[in-house]
């Protein structure tokens, strides 16, 4: 019996020596499979090309390539969603936008997600700064002059942006009830002919992002009115924000970032974070970044979390108060 014994023993101890380290080296061996990177818009918007910029040097930290996965449709609905019920394996991510995640479930009757229950958040990118411009021909130059002729035009200033319930849209209702100014909301299905539209005097105003119009305000087809970030752009730093031309507080940018879908394991969430946030320090992303107009805005998850229950907060009241509606 006592033989018996000692040979269970023995055979126990192989076995717990072999199995020790395949747990170890499954557990960190991860990522060991290509990631998905989950981008709800079509190809070639600035939310897209940030993320293809992200995966690129994310991919190179972890050894794994990035691979992005156009699903658009329902104004970001769709492929949130799908990440939302992706497997919380470390291997799928979105590409987080506020339009979708702080002001959709606002504007839109049902949302197939729940922002803060369905996802944890990774880390934020950054900031895609918001610009109010003008065309040349309009008399008005500074911000408190346009909403000084927006209120002494009969029917006001029509402004157009990117579509309804988009982050500009959000930003010229917040801008009309904080300053009492007259402006009329112009809807494009896109910024692109909005911008095309103010150009060529269509349109007195547009609110975009300073990507799509910096380039135009450089070449002096469009006048720079105001950028909404809390500081100067050094995409356009000559360009003062809307508290520096009078209006207190008045902070709103588009951001971008990276969640995963929630019971990602927390291990996995702190790395990704973590190379993120390096990448982010890296000159040649931040450089990359530039170009589109967003400012790097590196922290915690916790930091994001609280920014993303901040914005629903906030935006839940302008949307409700402009009676906001997408359908």
């Amino acid at each position: 019996m006592n033989h018996r014994r000692h040979v269970l023993a023995v055979c126990l101890l192989a076995m717990a020596s072999v199995c020790s380290p395949v747990r170890a080296q499954s557990s960190d061996a991860w990522p060991n499979k290509p990631l998905r990177l989950i981008v709800p818009f079509v190809p070639g918007g600035v939310t897209d090309t940030s993320g293809r910029v992200i995966a690129e040097f994310l991919g190179k930290r972890l050894g794994q390539q990035v691979v992005v996965d156009n699903k658009p449709g329902a104004s970001g609905n769709i492929g949130t969603q799908l990440a939302a019920t992706s497997a919380p394996d470390g291997y799928t991510l979105l590409l987080g936008f506020d339009g979708t995640l702080v002001i959709n479930p606002h504007v839109f009757a049902k949302v197939p997600f729940d922002t803060q229950k369905d996802f944890v958040p990774v880390g934020k990118i950054g900031d895609a700064v918001l610009i109010l411009v003008a065309n040349p021909g309009v008399k008005a130059n500074t911000l408190q002059e346009v909403l000084a002729l927006s209120r002494r035009e009969q029917g006001g200033l029509p402004y157009g942006t990117s579509g309804i319930g988009g982050t500009p849209h959000i930003a010229g209702e917040l801008l009309k009830q904080r300053t009492g100014a007259q402006l009329t909301h112009v809807p494009y299905k896109g910024g692109g002919q909005a911008i095309t539209d103010v150009i060529g005097g269509s349109i007195p105003l547009v609110y975009t992002a300073v990507a799509g119009a910096q380039a135009h305000v450089k070449s002096g087809k469009l006048k720079a009115v105001a950028v909404s970030s809390p500081v100067r752009t050094p995409a356009l730093p000559d360009v003062p924000t809307f508290i520096e031309s009078g209006v207190a507080d008045f902070a709103v940018s588009s951001w971008v970032g990276l969640l995963a879908p929630a019971r990602t394991p927390v291990a996995i969430v702190q790395r990704l974070n973590a190379e993120l946030n390096a990448v982010l320090a890296d000159p040649a992303l931040r450089e990359r970044l530039a170009v589109l107009g967003i400012d790097p805005r590196p922290g915690s998850p916790e930091q994001f979390a609280e920014e993303i229950k901040r914005d629903l907060a906030r935006y839940e009241g302008v949307v409700k108060a402009a009676g906001i509606k997408a359908e």
